[in-house]
């Protein structure tokens, strides 16, 4: 696999959309808990808010690899 050195701008390009994500995530979570908290809770909106942050995590995590540097074996 090649791996190539991230410019500043593509540093903070990938800091910016990580600090957007984690946002939703933690929003995500605060809808959801209210919905389960407010009966009757809306059963399909919550798996798809649960599934939508599922997703994000990911996403979160790839651009965190992204910003740790590679450090060969």
């Amino acid at each position: 696999m090649t791996t190539r050195t991230l410019s500043d701008a593509e540093i903070a390009e990938i800091k910016a959309h990580l600090q957007e994500l984690e946002i939703e995530h933690r929003d995500l979570d605060i809808v959801i808990d209210h919905l389960e908290v407010s009966p009757p809770p809306d059963e399909l909106l919550v798996r798809r808010l649960k599934k939508r942050k599922l997703v994000l995590k990911d996403r979160i995590l790839q651009l965190q690899e992204m910003l740790v540097p590679d450090i060969p074996a």
